[in-house]
């Protein structure tokens, strides 16, 4: 089988730091913090009263949905992927059609959607009036309702599916459809993920006291990646999307692309030597990023940026000592490595697109965005690499590899390997 590139030519973001693509950019090289303290947090008992919270205008929902689709409309995370993955669309250039597009599809996931809806439903149901839960009930909770939602929107007719691997979402996402497109079962494939937002998926999370509490005061300082500060994540929400395209039919349209994609890998620890629901099987991610490596035949110096998954937790150190060991490279050798939780906090399910949308951003225009709050790095860390390797300002370099990899709860993990693209 002849075995097809896979490029990028559209991108799309709903962030907590900023909404679409130019403003996203500007927000990353700039540092600009996405985390602020709620009220309802407070007023709810919450210990961890910040959070990052996307904000969306009229205007943008005007843009993107019918007044019909807003109608009860109280799913973040569809209004957050239908907003990113629309955009993205717009961004490739790509038209709409009153014809089914075949050669297209979607791989767009959630860890759950609509919990606000499902809020208002159970209270309905509870007071008997069933009948008054709106047409638009199922669409919003279903877990396949963003990738439904923009599959009628843009007339894909190729798989239309969603995935759900926690915080491994997004680059999960990212791989399944740049096989589908290597395989040439389609010749392009919008990708992402989103998180919805607020108390009802934040709970959990403050339950289990793995939130910085101490920053409710302070709120663009708590999330603290790669920091011997990092008091533990601070959650967010939002979405990534990503149009993936076969390089022959980008070529054909004369597309802008933004980076290629040269492959990944996909793995479990299966909760297995010290992998745990929370915790990660250490030898899992370092075959993780290990195979990544071995299947898209690059070798471990040619990377020139590590964006981590990097939470800010006790975990960050161990992360570091993985990519070490799975890339061989330790200290004077260990490429620059940043982490955009520091900008937007944990953003869960959306956390791995809206990541590689800074990723691509990156590569494509050449710069490396600073690392947020980590002016004293964690001792365990600068074992492995050197502090100039984490960028606390902007930097502009040419990058030509970079490498982005997530782990999710559950000990699941996904590497995903970039490269710029230029007219060879």
């Amino acid at each position: 089988m002849d075995k097809k590139r896979v490029v990028i030519t559209g991108m799309g973001v709903v962030a907590p730091n900023a909404t679409g693509l130019s403003q996203f950019e500007e927000a990353i090289k700039s540092g600009k913090s996405g985390i602020e303290f709620h009220k309802e947090l407070e007023e709810l008992k919450f210990s961890c009263q910040i959070g990052g919270v996307p904000k969306v205008s009229q205007d943008l929902m005007d843009h993107y949905f019918t007044a019909l689709e807003q109608r009860g409309l109280l799913a973040t995370g569809l209004i957050y992927g239908g907003i990113a993955g629309q955009e993205a669309w717009e961004d490739a250039q790509l038209e709409i059609s009153d014809q089914l597009d075949t050669d297209s599809g979607i791989i767009f996931g959630t860890g759950v959607l609509g919990v606000e809806k499902l809020r208002e439903a159970f209270n309905k149901i509870d007071a008997k009036q069933v009948r008054r839960l709106g047409s638009t009930s199922v669409l919003q909770t279903m877990a396949s309702g963003i990738s439904a939602f923009l599959g009628g929107k843009l007339g894909c007719g190729n798989q239309v599916t969603s995935n759900s691997s926690a915080c491994s979402t997004g680059t999960e996402a990212l791989l399944m459809g740049y096989e589908r497109i290597h395989y040439g079962k389609a010749k392009r494939m919008l990708v992402g993920s989103c998180s919805d937002s607020g108390p009802y998926v934040w709970g959990g999370f403050d339950a289990l006291r793995i939130l910085p509490h101490q920053y409710n005061d302070r709120p663009e300082l708590a999330s603290q990646p790669l920091s011997a500060g990092a008091a533990g994540f601070v959650p967010s929400s939002g979405a990534g999307a990503l149009v993936l395209e076969s390089l022959e039919s980008a070529l054909v349209r004369g597309a802008n692309i933004y980076a290629e994609v040269l492959g990944g890998h996909l793995n479990s620890g299966g909760q297995r030597e010290q992998g745990s629901m929370t915790a990660p099987n250490s030898t899992a991610v370092i075959s993780c990023i290990s195979e990544a490596l071995k299947q898209t035949g690059v070798n471990s110096e040619e990377i020139d940026l590590i964006n981590g998954h990097l939470t800010a937790t006790a975990m960050d150190a161990t992360e570091i000592e993985n990519w070490s060991k799975a890339l061989g490279l330790d200290r004077e050798d260990f490429p620059y490595i940043n982490s955009l939780k520091s900008h937007v906090g944990h953003a869960l399910a959306a956390a791995g697109s809206i990541e590689l949308v800074s990723s691509v951003l990156q590569i494509s225009r050449g710069f490396i965005f600073p690392n947020l709050n980590c002016e004293t790095i964690h001792p365990e860390i600068l074992k492995h690499v050197r502090e100039d390797k984490i960028p606390r300002e902007v930097l502009r370099t040419k990058l030509n590899f970079l490498a982005k990899a997530s782990f999710g709860f559950g000990d699941v993990n996904a590497c995903v390997i970039l490269k710029s693209y230029n007219d060879e």
